[in-house]
């Protein structure tokens, strides 16, 4: 799940060397935590939310795959 959320998001920043991605596993939930640049930061949450929430659906029906949640924290 880490490795497809940091490609997703090095392909929508400027700067994709300053993308980082942590991943903390639980029994039933991970919790994947991006870092991005500040100047980044619009273009990874999108307008409204929606490239945020279109990348948090995509990592729910991955995560659905292995029957684990998986929930997206953007930090700034």
């Amino acid at each position: 799940m880490k490795e497809l959320i940091e490609y997703i998001a090095k392909l929508l920043v400027d700067n994709p060397e300053e993308v980082s991605v942590t991943e903390i596993e639980g029994e039933q939930t991970s919790v994947i935590e991006l870092k991005v640049a500040k100047e980044d930061l619009g273009k990874v949450i999108g307008k409204q939310g929606r490239t945020a929430r279109a990348m948090r659906t995509i990592l729910g029906a991955a995560s659905m795959k292995l029957k684990k949640r998986s929930v997206l924290e953007i930090l700034e």
